[in-house]
């Protein structure tokens, strides 16, 4: 493992205009991938999802996030808070899925909860040593952005700032998007490779000929904004392509007629267009399993419900698209001739490269801390 740990600053060093890829390994390892668990995925901000999954007191939805189980819950108050979901009895799960509670109650032993996570309940418990006003559940960091709500496994970790990225999706009015579509399922490849994947413009043309070529064409994809913690870039529309809805007022020309996508490390890749929002949430499972989770949402109500339904379909089989071509990549990133590769121009891998760099620095403050 410490050899792709120096491979990756190798590679994260070499000239802007000569950039590689990483071996098969660095995908495929699960020691790596061990590693990563404990040092750039546990310390880094992860989207769970969008805030109007959850608009009511009570709304909830579950995640496991590494290893924690964690219950994402509207309190009373409106808070979006991120729980333990795991009694403080003898660990079981509170919640599965999502729904509506007034109170979550643990289905081993019936201790029981309020919202905002503190012990209502106990029954039968007699212990001179018990004491409610401790068992209440644990809180993970919450931040929320753009719409999205962003939780970390680590308490030490600073809070983030993308005030680029926040200007470049400020004309689209991201956090006011409405949620029509939640799915999830498990993709047989490795976390890296879907941000990889999503990322890049160069493989749009291949890969959907019949879903993606015709309206964001590789030849058209330009990179935009990147920094620390993040990239972007525009997969822009032929001239005769019609843009797909109105979106907010203050668009520019160039705005309406792109998808601009953006990639918040270490787990989340987003498309937004001008009426349309797109966001893949990544939870690694192990080296070659991830669990996916996407939603769409829309902007007020520039796109009627057929139109939503087709839009749906499309990104269902683009992501099927996706999904078989990572599953048949991950097989084959075990071989011995899975070596670097170059990487091409900024325009169509840039973002490959602001991937492989972000991770070089995490793992170097890693090393030093």
């Amino acid at each position: 493992m410490s050899d792709l740990r120096d491979r990756l600053q190798e590679l994260a060093a070499l000239p802007a205009d000569r950039p590689k890829c990483m071996p098969g390994a660095f995908y495929t390892s699960q020691d790596q991938f061990a590693h990563e668990a404990r040092t750039v995925l546990r310390t880094g901000w992860h989207c769970l999802g969008r805030a109007d999954e959850i608009p009511e007191p009570g709304d909830f939805f579950t995640v496991q996030l590494l290893n924690e189980p964690l219950l994402v819950v509207r309190g009373d108050d409106g808070e979006v808070r991120v729980l333990a979901n795991v009694c403080r009895h003898r660990g079981m799960p509170l919640a599965e899925g999502r729904g509506t509670a007034k109170r979550f109650v643990c289905s081993y032993h019936a201790w029981t909860y309020a919202r905002d996570g503190a012990l209502l309940r106990a029954p039968r418990m007699q212990n001179a040593g018990f004491d409610a006003t401790t068992c209440t559940l644990p809180r993970h960091r919450v931040q929320l952005w753009n719409g999205f709500i962003y939780a970390t496994l680590d308490p030490a970790s600073a809070p983030f700032a993308h005030p680029e990225l926040d200007a470049m999706l400020a004309p689209y009015e991201t956090a006011d998007f409405r949620l029509v579509h939640v799915a999830e399922e498990d993709w047989r490849t490795n976390w890296k490779c879907l941000v990889e994947n999503f990322m890049e413009g160069y493989h749009l043309s291949v890969v959907h000929p019949h879903t993606l070529h015709g309206y964001t064409p590789s030849g058209l994809s330009r990179k935009l904004v990147s920094g620390d913690g993040y990239t972007s870039y525009a997969a822009n529309y032929p001239a005769n392509i019609q843009p797909r809805g109105e979106g907010a007022p203050g668009l520019s020309a160039a705005e309406r007629q792109r998808s601009s996508l953006f990639a918040k490390f270490p787990c989340q890749v987003a498309s937004q267009a001008a009426s349309l929002l797109v966001s893949l949430s990544i939870f690694p499972v192990h080296a070659s399993l991830i669990r996916v989770k996407w939603t769409m949402s829309v902007y007020g109500d520039s796109l009627d419900e057929a139109t939503i339904a087709q839009r749906i379909a499309l990104w269902e089989e683009v992501n099927r698209e996706d999904r078989e071509k990572l599953e048949r990549l991950q097989i084959a990133l075990a071989s011995d001739h899975a070596i670097e590769g170059p990487l091409a121009g900024d325009d169509y891998e840039g973002t490959i490269r602001d991937f492989q760099t972000w991770l070089a620095r995490q793992d170097a403050k890693c090393a030093t801390a």
